[in-house]
């Protein structure tokens, strides 16, 4: 039991938070107390998108998952989102998005496209050239 600033425990059946924050998960109980998504070290940036497989289960289907990642299912389901849409979505930190990510990942349940890193500038003897040609039409 944990206790409050003085030090004491509170009383058994006593309620230490309101009643509109909800049920209390602490996050390293929805990972299993993982930080990282699965064994594979996939890296989930905030900007990947998140598709929904085609064999995914259903979000009433006893599959095992947990109600977060049944969440996350239902809300790909709709449309392919960015890892920081699902976050919000479902209204979880994002490491703990990452983590649920990652089982659904290996479970074949998504898809994840990385994004693609910006371009890299032309060489300036190229632009150059290309500027010399358009100067000569």
């Amino acid at each position: 039991m944990n206790a409050d600033s003085t030090g004491i425990p509170p009383e058994p059946g006593s309620q230490w938070y309101d009643g509109e924050a909800g049920p209390l998960v602490r996050p390293y109980a929805m990972t299993g107390g993982r930080t990282r998504p699965g064994p594979t070290g996939v890296r989930f940036d905030l900007i990947a998108l998140v598709t929904l497989a085609s064999g995914a289960p259903g979000v009433d289907e006893d599959t095992g998952l947990g109600p977060e990642h049944r969440a996350l299912i239902d809300l790909c389901r709709t449309e392919t989102q960015s890892v920081a849409e699902l976050a919000a979505g479902a209204d979880l930190p994002v490491g703990v998005v990452r983590v649920l990510l990652g089982d659904l990942l290996e479970l074949g349940c998504v898809t994840v496209s990385r994004p693609v890193p910006p371009a890299q500038l032309p060489d300036e003897r190229i632009l150059r050239e290309v500027i010399a040609g358009l100067r000569a039409l």
